[in-house]
């Protein structure tokens, strides 16, 4: 019995062993489908023994070098076509050198006129596409699109990394076949044909993390792809909204906290701003949470500028949600302010106005202190642009009224500001700007105003004898300094 056992155990494998895609793999090696790619469907029981009728058997493909063009769908009878789908399958499942122009060209082709067939066939709905036929296609697709992505250029060369915006994009050579596979499962997704019970089984949890990896592709135009994709799965397939949103979370904390490099960012943003669109009130503690620890701390990383536009529309449309939230926002804002990076300073400012204009009195009272002390020194700064963006707050009418009625607190944080840029600053247009915004306060509130131009007077004025007096101070240690000639220096 042990020798029957120690038999089984290292029995010869079959051809069918180790075939994760249902068909044998091409014996040429470096031309065929990879092998080593593997597509968990952990929500997917093993499939059990094919029937009789399930077509599921499905002959191996001959060598590469021997691909010939299959028929069109439209030169076979109706009940062939499912063998023929999943022949066409099997022939997108080949790789090919995309580095060398001049290798596999036919076959190349071949495979690019077979998938706009698939392409054509999906969004036709001319066909009821089975079971099987999902499943494989969904591997064909894994197979294609789910690879190592090629290292940044700042990891090919170790030097420091340069501003996002200024890097020339990563172009896949492959995409003339990348486009099509990424198409067919755009058009299988928002197939009202397609069934997500069915669906689900095979764009499943794995098959979605995996997509979210890809959107660190360096090539602008597979991200679109991805985010048209993801959001259409987003909206299908309600089972997968908390995981795909606790991911996205995931994506952004390893960037904000630990590399500060991802290509996907902003196509991710994207997405989210559409969801954030659909959440219904009152929003859910999980919403809020989400709010404060992913999306505020996005203000941190140095390449913001890349995504900023799509991070702004997420906080404000929060704001428009719930009210309440402008606080939070505000006060998380200032959190992250740039010290010495000024144009991040001009988006802040920006984004800041946006989240002014959907905020309400109260909250607004609640950060007025610690937002106009911030405001009263952009109001002040040497670069031209960030002064000149924050005297543009008084252009917005809401905020206007908003600082109208706590014009009592607001005037005398900001009051120092404006006068120093009247009596000092080097910019012809800041200085008009503030001379306007100086005048609307004096047409506001002219008691208010007096008196916060005699106590701006007063402090001058004891700065000025604090000054006199410190000056005199060291006059006299110079002096005793000099009567004494020194007798009592030590020397080292």
């Amino acid at each position: 019995m042990l020798r029957k056992i120690m038999k089984g155990g290292h029995r010869k494998p079959s051809k069918s062993d180790g075939n994760d895609f249902g068909f044998g793999a091409p014996r040429n090696s470096g031309s065929g489908p990879a092998n080593n790619v593997v597509v968990n469907h952990s929500s997917r029981a093993a499939p059990g023994p094919p029937g009789p009728h399930t077509g599921s058997t499905i002959v191996a493909p001959p060598p590469m070098n021997t691909v010939e063009p299959l028929p069109l769908f439209r030169d076979v009878p109706v009940s062939e076509r499912h063998n023929l789908f999943l022949r066409k399958l099997q022939v997108c499942c080949f790789q090919f050198d995309f580095t060398d122009t001049l290798k596999s060209v036919r076959e190349k082709e071949i495979k690019r006129q077979t998938l706009l067939e698939l392409v054509d066939f999906i969004q036709s709905g001319s066909g009821k596409i089975t079971e099987n036929c999902q499943e494989e296609m969904i591997k064909m697709v894994s197979v294609n699109i789910f690879r190592c992505l090629p290292p940044a250029s700042h990891e090919n060369t170790g030097q420091v990394s340069s501003d996002p915006e200024e890097e020339e994009p990563y172009l896949e050579p492959s995409w003339p076949h990348l486009q099509l596979v990424y198409e067919l499962l755009l058009r299988y997704v928002v197939s009202s044909d397609t069934d997500t019970k069915v669906a689900k089984r095979y764009i499943d949890h794995s098959f979605v993390l995996k997509l979210l990896d890809l959107f660190d592709s360096e090539d602008p135009r597979e991200r679109e792809y991805l985010k048209t994709i993801l959001h259409r799965i987003y909206g299908k397939f309600m089972v997968h909204r908390p995981f795909i949103r606790k991911a996205i979370n995931n994506i952004f904390y390893r960037f904000v906290y630990e590399t500060e490099r991802h290509s996907g960012i902003g196509e991710l943003l994207e997405i989210l701003g559409s969801i954030i669109n659909g959440f219904a009130l009152p929003m859910k503690e999980e919403h809020k949470l989400f709010l404060v620890r992913a999306l505020i701390p996005l203000h941190k990383p140095k390449p913001i500028s890349v995504y900023h536009q799509q991070l702004s529309y997420c906080i404000t449309q929060f704001v428009e949600k719930d009210y309440k939230l402008a606080d939070t926002v505000i006060r998380g804002l200032l959190k992250y302010w740039p010290v010495t990076n000024c144009q991040k300073e001009v988006l802040f400012l920006g984004e800041l106005e946006e989240v002014l204009e959907a905020t309400q009195s109260a909250e607004f009272q609640r950060s007025m202190v610690p937002l106009f002390r911030q405001i009263a020194r952009c109001l002040t700064s040497s670069h031209f642009q960030v002064a000149e963006r924050a005297l543009f707050l008084w252009n917005n009418e809401h905020i206007v009224s908003l600082i109208a009625q706590n014009r009592s607190v607001v005037l005398p944080i900001i009051f120092e500001a404006l006068e120093k840029n009247i009596h000092g600053h080097w910019n012809q247009a800041v200085h008009g700007l503030t001379v306007n915004v100086r005048k609307m306060f004096l047409e506001m509130d002219t008691e208010l105003f007096e008196e916060c131009q005699s106590q701006y007077v007063e402090k001058k004025s004891r700065a000025r004898d604090v000054e006199e007096q410190r000056e005199l101070t060291w006059k006299r240690l110079a002096d005793v300094a000099a009567h004494r000639g020194g007798e009592d220096m030590v020397t080292v």
